[in-house]
């Protein structure tokens, strides 16, 4: 069983709130002023968005910045 990278989760996570939210992907891309290309890699754990950019998806869902990183019970 492989494990998933933090990016893989991160992207899982933010596919949950997107959809939670109403948007599809690209409304949500349009929201967050970034290509639906970019955020595909991103919800695919291909992307590595830099601070600057977790924080804009985390404006655009409106949740706090800690919201978009999943919580596992391993290290």
């Amino acid at each position: 069983m492989s494990k998933q990278t933090l990016r893989q989760r991160f992207g899982v996570r933010i596919r949950q709130l997107r959809e939670e939210a109403g948007y599809s992907q690209e409304a949500f891309a349009d929201a967050c002023g970034y290509a639906r290309s970019y955020m595909s890699r991103i919800e695919r754990g291909l992307g590595n968005p830099s601070l600057d950019a977790i924080e804009v998806l985390a404006n655009a869902l409106q949740v706090e910045v800690a919201e978009l990183f999943p919580i596992t019970g391993s290290r």
